[in-house]
C-alpha cells in the first residue's frame, strides 16, 4: 500500500488533483514535523544568541543561503534568502505525473524558500526603513526572475505570514517563495477574468477598477504618484486591501530598484496604518504576478494577451475575523465591515 505523502513509494510532498473543485492539493507529511515557536520566550536570549534561527549569529541554524543584502565588511546582512527547512515542495527530483484509480497526481516538485526580512528579532516589515523594505522587495523580485529559470515551474508566488493567526511557525519576520509546477486555481481564475474582459473592451480590467476607485474615492486608503491601494468593493474580510502600480505592468520583475523604493515607500505607510488602526493585527499578504514559462511571462495561444491585460498587485488581509462553516460550505464570505468604512476609518489615522 502507498504512504501518504509519498509517490512511487518514495519519501517527499506529492501533488493530488480534485476532480470535482479541479484544483490541486499538495501532501506534505514532512511539514507536520515543524518546530511552532510563536512564543517569544522561546526565542529569549541567552549570552547574547538566542534560539531563533533567523537572528543574526544563527546562521548556522539554516540551510545553507542562497543570498543576502546588504552586507558590510564584516559580514552583517540586512536580508538573507535560505531554503525553507520543511518544505512543502522541492526542487531535487524529477517531475512526474502518473494516475491513481481515477485520480491524477504529480511528485513533489517545485520550491519553497525563505525570505528573513531582518536581523532584528523584534522588528516587523512596518518598522524598517524605506531603503531596508526596498531590499526585501527587491528579493522578491530576484527570486522570481531565478525560479523562473527552472522550465519544470509554472507560477511563482511570493507571500507573508505575519502573526499566529495568520499561519506564522516563528515570530521573526519573514517571507516566503513557493514555485509550483502548475498554475494555482484562483492565479487562473483571475487570469481568465482579466481575459474576458480584454477580449471584450481591449481593456485591462484592472486598470479599469483603479480607475473607477479613484473616481468613488470613498475605498481608497492610500494612493500616490506611482501605486494605490483599496479596499476591494466586494472584500471578502475586514481591512482587506489590494495594492496596484499605477502604470500599467503585467509582470512584477519589470519593477527597477527606483520603482521598488516607491512601493516600499507606499507599502510601509499602508501597514504602518494598518498596524495603527488595527492594533498590530496578524496579516497575509501575497503577491500575483504573471506566470511563466522560460524566464519570461508565459507566452501562448491561451494567454495571448497576457501582456495587455493583465496586472500584478499585492493582496493585505488583516486576520481580524474566522471564517466559518458557511464561508467553507459556500465559497460566500460575510464580512461585517463595509469596505467604505474600512479605508475611511485607516485615512484617518494619525501617523
Amino acid at each position: 500500500m502507498q504512504k501518504t505523502g509519498t509517490f512511487d513509494g518514495m519519501p517527499g510532498s506529492e501533488l493530488r488533483h480534485d476532480p470535482v473543485q479541479r484544483r490541486w492539493v499538495i501532501v506534505a507529511s514532512e511539514r507536520g514535523r515543524r518546530p511552532v515557536e510563536f512564543s517569544r520566550a522561546s526565542s529569549v536570549r541567552e549570552g547574547g544568541v538566542g534560539r531563533c534561527p533567523f537572528c543574526v549569529g544563527n546562521e548556522g541554524l539554516t540551510p545553507k543561503e542562497i543570498a543576502r543584502y546588504g552586507s558590510g565588511p564584516g559580514g552583517d546582512w540586512k536580508v538573507r534568502v535560505v531554503p525553507n527547512k520543511f518544505p512543502a515542495l522541492r526542487v531535487e527530483g524529477e517531475l512526474r505525473r502518473s494516475a491513481a484509480g481515477q485520480y491524477d497526481r504529480m511528485s513533489g516538485v517545485g520550491a519553497h524558500e525563505v525570505i528573513i526580512e531582518t536581523p532584528d528579532h523584534g522588528r516587523e516589515m512596518a518598522d524598517l526603513p524605506v531603503e531596508h523594505l526596498a531590499l526585501v522587495l527587491r528579493a522578491y523580485r530576484d527570486r522570481i526572475v531565478d525560479l523562473r529559470n527552472d522550465t519544470r515551474l509554472k507560477y511563482i508566488l511570493v507571500f507573508k505570514n505575519s502573526g499566529l493567526d495568520a499561519g506564522a511557525s516563528l515570530p521573526h519576520a519573514h517571507s516566503q517563495v513557493m514555485a509550483t509546477p502548475v498554475t494555482p486555481r484562483t492565479v487562473v481564475m483571475e487570469l481568465v477574468a482579466a481575459r474576458e474582459h480584454y477580449r471584450l473592451k481591449e481593456r485591462c480590467i484592472f486598470c479599469d477598477i483603479m480607475e473607477a476607485e479613484h473616481e468613488a474615492g470613498s475605498r481608497v486608503v492610500l494612493m500616490d504618484a506611482h501605486f494605490t491601494t483599496h479596499c476591494p468593493y466586494a472584500s471578502r474580510f475586514p481591512f482587506e486591501m489590494v495594492v496596484y502600480p499605477r502604470r500599467h505592468m503585467a509582470d512584477y520583475v519589470r519593477c527597477d530598484d527606483e520603482l521598488l523604493m516607491h512601493l516600499a515607500r507606499h507599502l510601509k505607510e499602508v501597514l504602518r496604518r494598518m498596524n495603527k488602526a488595527l492594533n498590530n493585527p496578524g496579516f497575509n499578504m501575497v503577491l500575483h504576478t504573471a506566470p511563466s514559462v522560460n524566464g519570461a511571462p508565459l507566452r501562448s495561444s491561451y494567454w495571448d494577451t497576457l501582456e495587455a491585460d493583465w496586472h500584478w498587485h499585492f493582496e493585505i488581509l488583516p486576520r481580524i475575523s474566522n471564517v466559518a462553516g458557511f464561508e467553507w460550505g459556500t465559497g460566500f464570505y460575510i464580512n461585517p465591515t463595509p469596505p467604505e468604512d474600512a479605508a475611511a476609518f485607516m485615512r484617518q489615522v494619525d501617523l
